[in-house]
């Protein structure tokens, strides 16, 4: 390498450090390839990522015009150098690839490679994928320069780092789905609780006032009546649960912030006054605060829609290093102890479940004719 030991030590820790950086599986691969080629300044580079069918699931490249990748065609199969370093799990460095028994040829568009230094990216006893590099640039007036051992011996310490930046962010994917999976079981069951209920009662109401259009008209009207009235409701349950399905800006402006524009919005949108008040909570860990978030959205709602408030305040107090969500209403109340059905069309299941899933509890204090108070409390991190 033409590094000093300086600039050539800085270099892979900046590469070290970019591949731990990423979360998503797409750009650590983009990543390994980019600091790979660069730091061993090679002409091409590329990683794939073998699949079960013989081929590779992901085959990302650098050196190459999109162009370019779109004229060479399909991905490549795992057959010749890239099947035996997926296969021995072992480095391959060649003066000239062309010239390897086991090479069979390029695609018409494929850029002219010679000099090859690839080996498999490893985790345990699981090979992840397949990276190598193409064509030593330097300055030796005479050409020829190849890669050498001190390129294979970087290559591989590059390797071992990206199959942990690999791994992680194939974990971090995983989590992630099954956050998604779990959220969209969720809001299948809300959205079967609440309209699915109501659209079958709207069927049977508009069945009941098709039999009486003809001999008792007013009733039929009545019965319209309630369709209008069902739908509606049904409508507001649809439009909650899509609210849900949308991540609130919680990254880019923090709990205080993203709470106080949304009671600002329901203020401006209800007849009933909605204020909220803070004193200097500090930011907590996201699942906290996202768990937060929805249990005062769905404390709102139950205050404006089925407490029939004319007021609700929305208050977050810091406690230690945590905080206390409180949302107080002026409305009809109701008693938490007296069915297990109140509690659930109000939300107070799944309130109790966000607040416990990020070790926080939840307390109601409710009685009827005299309001309702939700708290939620958090320990921080």
């Amino acid at each position: 390498m033409s590094q000093g030991p300086r600039s050539g030590l800085y270099a892979v820790s900046s590469a070290l450090l970019a591949m731990s950086s990423q979360l998503e599986v797409r750009d650590v691969l983009k990543t390994i390839v980019v600091s790979a080629r660069e730091l061993l300044s090679a002409e091409y580079a590329a990683l794939g990522v073998p699949d079960d069918h013989g081929g590779f699931a992901q085959f990302v490249v650098d050196g190459v015009t999109e162009e370019q990748w779109k004229a060479i065609g399909p991905l490549p199969r795992q057959h010749g150098i890239l099947a035996a370093m997926l296969q021995k799990a072992e480095p391959e460095r060649l003066a000239d690839v062309r010239e390897d028994p086991r090479f069979e040829g390029w695609p018409s568009a494929h850029p002219d490679m010679s000099d090859f230094l690839g080996l498999p990216i490893r985790h345990g006893d699981e090979t992840l994928g397949a990276l190598f590099l193409a064509n030593k640039n330097c300055s030796k007036p005479t050409g020829g320069c190849g890669f050498d051992e001190d390129d294979e011996e970087l290559l591989s310490i590059l390797a071992q780092h990206a199959a942990i930046a690999l791994t992680n962010a194939r974990l971090y994917e995983r989590s992630r789905e099954l956050t998604i999976a779990e959220e969209r079981s969720r809001l299948a069951h809300e959205l079967h609780d609440a309209v699915s209920q109501k659209l079958f009662s709207l069927r049977l109401t508009a069945q009941a006032a098709t039999a009486l259009v003809d001999r008792d008209p007013a009733r039929a009207k009545g019965e319209l009546q309630q369709v209008a009235a069902l739908a509606a409701e049904a409508a507001d349950e649809l439009r909650a649960a899509v609210v849900e399905l949308r991540p609130a800006a919680l990254d880019e402006d923090g709990l205080v912030a993203t709470l106080r524009t949304h009671v600002q919005v329901l203020d401006r949108a209800h007849s009933a006054t909605v204020t909220f008040a803070d004193t200097g909570v500090r930011a907590l860990p996201a699942a906290q605060e996202e768990a937060m978030l929805r249990v005062a959205q769905e404390a709102l709602h139950n205050a404006l829609r089925h407490a029939e408030a004319q007021r609700v305040g929305v208050a977050l107090e810091r406690h230690g290093t945590g905080a206390v969500l409180r949302v107080t209403d002026d409305g009809k109340g109701f008693d938490p102890r007296a069915t297990r059905r109140a509690g659930r069309h109000l939300g107070l299941v799944s309130m109790r479940d966000r607040a416990g899933g990020v070790g926080g509890r939840l307390t109601v204090a409710s009685e009827p004719g005299k309001g309702t108070t939700i708290e939620m409390e958090v320990p921080g991190g």
